[in-house]
């Protein structure tokens, strides 16, 4: 008599079929492999790779739009720009729409059309999305969010880095993706512990590349992602193959107190340094306070933000506004229900406080290279500089930062949120960064799930 697969198994198996068809039907391929017998052993274990699957309760949408109803405004700003904050009338266009025209199933379908999945490391779920190349030399590249953004910044590039071919690129520059959310976002666990800063998580990041049966991979993140690449490549755990930046930290150590306080440039610096160095002082100076609140009090801002939907959206709209490359309107750019997508996973995970935390944990200069020890990272680093970031890093801080410095690129437009806003440029670049390393690959890097 044959033997007749667990239930677990046949979900799993059915799971697989439908993610096909509905990711053929969204332009994504998807190619599924079987288990390895290390992955039926870990199946029972604490180690297991579970698939994933989202389900928003009807209940939860209505209390949303019930929220957004009664919602209390502020009064008017009493200036004609944004030098107080976000304007009410953008806030209450978008939240208007929010509650009366946005719907939720639409990204819940989508992200349920890729394989999701998640495992347990260091005593936290850590939920991801990976998606396989049918090339069978792909680059296992694992994508990291930061915030205001999340998973989402990705689901763009996903099918022009696992399909290069029919996006205009080469077979030979196909890339396995692994994107996760950090701990404290979207649909990973809050961590309930303390310690889970930069270097944490990229010691989990590490543990679920090879979970996956990676030997050789590469790391590209932006915001907290940058900062978490960086981690990793200081630790250069066996199998990193490189690091690829968008908002490096390359201010020299001389130059950050001067930035700090609003002191003016001092003489001698090149016109990209004195664009690098007035941009940033006026991020410190009248944009950060944001960074400032998280990092010292996580908790108080977690209140507004778990209770009030309004508040979220003006407190994650601010920035997506002020720092893509749309001229304050993020709309042009990434589109209003994309937008209201990564809101909305806020909102629904309630991860306003958690996904602040990361701050405090991290509690240091983003920007500086003394603060990052950029200088300890030994494995290769690829920078592309988007012209809208919260600022150009100067190719000639970016040497001084990384030693081990290989790819510097300038690209034409783009900001803060490279992938989101210009997923044709992010493609093309994660290509070209690339390209050097792939030679150290191995030949089979395809494993499960």
């Amino acid at each position: 008599m044959k033997a007749l697969l667990p239930v677990s198994r046949i979900a799993v198996v059915f799971a697989a079929i439908a993610v096909s068809f509905i990711a053929a039907s969204i332009g994504v391929a998807v190619r599924f492999a079987p288990a390895s017998a290390q992955a039926q052993a870990e199946a029972g274990s604490g180690t297991a790779i579970r698939p994933f699957r989202i389900s928003i309760p009807e209940a939860e949408l209505a209390d949303l739009r019930q929220r957004i109803a009664a919602t209390r405004w502020p009064d008017k700003e009493t200036v004609d720009d944004e030098s107080q904050g976000i304007r009410l009338a953008e806030v209450q266009a978008l939240v208007k729409y929010w509650g009366n025209g946005y719907n939720w199933r639409n990204v819940e379908a989508k992200l349920n059309a890729l394989p999701e999945f998640v495992t347990t490391i260091d005593g936290v779920d850590i939920q991801f999305i990976h998606v396989r190349s049918r090339e069978p030399n792909a680059l296992p590249l694992i994508l990291t969010h930061g915030w205001p953004g999340s998973p989402l910044e990705f689901l763009k590039v996903i099918g022009p880095l696992t399909d290069p071919v029919a996006y205009g690129g080469r077979a030979q520059d196909a890339f396995d993706v692994v994107i996760p959310a950090i701990p404290g976002y979207g649909f990973s666990g809050k961590p309930t512990d303390l310690g889970w800063g930069p270097d944490r998580v990229a010691r989990a990041w590490d543990v679920l590349m090879k979970r996956l049966g990676y030997t050789r991979y590469v790391s590209q993140g932006g915001d907290h992602g940058a900062v978490i690449s960086d981690a990793l490549a200081r630790q250069a755990p066996p199998g990193l193959l490189g690091i690829q930046l968008t908002m490096p930290a390359t201010i020299p150590p001389n130059l950050v107190k001067g930035i700090n306080n609003g002191d003016p440039a001092p003489t001698g610096l090149t016109t990209p340094e004195r664009r690098a160095y007035d941009a940033l002082s006026t991020f410190f100076g009248r944009n950060a306070a944001y960074g400032a609140m998280m990092v010292t009090r996580p908790q108080t801002i977690g209140y507004a933000l778990a209770d009030s939907p309004s508040g979220l959206a003006a407190w994650t709209y601010e920035k997506i506004a002020e720092w893509s490359d749309s001229d304050g309107h993020p709309e042009r750019v990434i589109g209003r229900d994309e937008i209201l997508d990564d809101i909305t996973l806020y909102w629904l995970t309630d991860s306003g406080a958690s996904s602040s935390r990361f701050y405090w944990e991290n509690n240091n200069n983003n920007f500086s290279a003394a603060a990052q020890k950029t200088t300890q990272i030994r494995v290769p680093v690829a920078i592309t500089v988007f012209p809208h970031e919260i600022y150009r890093a100067p190719e000639s801080w970016s040497r001084q930062a990384y030693p081990s410095l290989y790819y510097f690129h300038e690209v034409a437009k783009g900001g803060h949120f490279a992938a989101w806003e210009q997923p044709q440029i992010f493609s093309e670049e994660m290509r070209a960064a690339f390209r050097p390393l792939r030679a150290r690959t191995q030949a089979s890097t395809h494993p499960i799930p």
